[in-house]
């Protein structure tokens, strides 16, 4: 299985684009912050991310903003040059700050 869960907010968005088949898209950067345990040891975590929402999902995208915060969850694919990878966004739970956890929590199964 192929799934990624970010607790991640907006760092930059492009501008809103359709598909060949009429679907609206957004390319995005998130940033994760957070601590996590490693080897039984605190491991500081911090790092952009590119990715992309398609459809209705985009627009909720859109809709957060950049800096909007939320819990993102999709699949990792190889980009279309085949250099790197890029995180397919297909849910999204729209975070407040004040409600945010101060550890954000990711998970990557395959």
């Amino acid at each position: 299985m192929n799934q990624l869960l970010l607790l991640a907010q907006i760092q930059e968005l492009g501008l809103l684009r359709y598909t060949p088949a009429g679907l609206p898209a957004l390319d995005i950067v998130l940033k994760h912050d957070s601590t996590v345990q490693e080897a039984g040891g605190p491991r500081k975590v911090s790092m952009e991310l590119k990715t992309v929402a398609i459809g209705e999902t985009a627009k909720r995208v859109q809709a957060l903003g950049v800096g909007g915060h939320a819990r993102f969850g999709g699949f990792l694919a190889a980009q279309r040059n085949g250099r790197g990878i890029i995180f397919h966004i297909t849910e999204l739970t729209a975070q407040e700050a004040a409600t945010r956890a101060p550890e954000s929590v990711s998970g990557l199964k395959s």
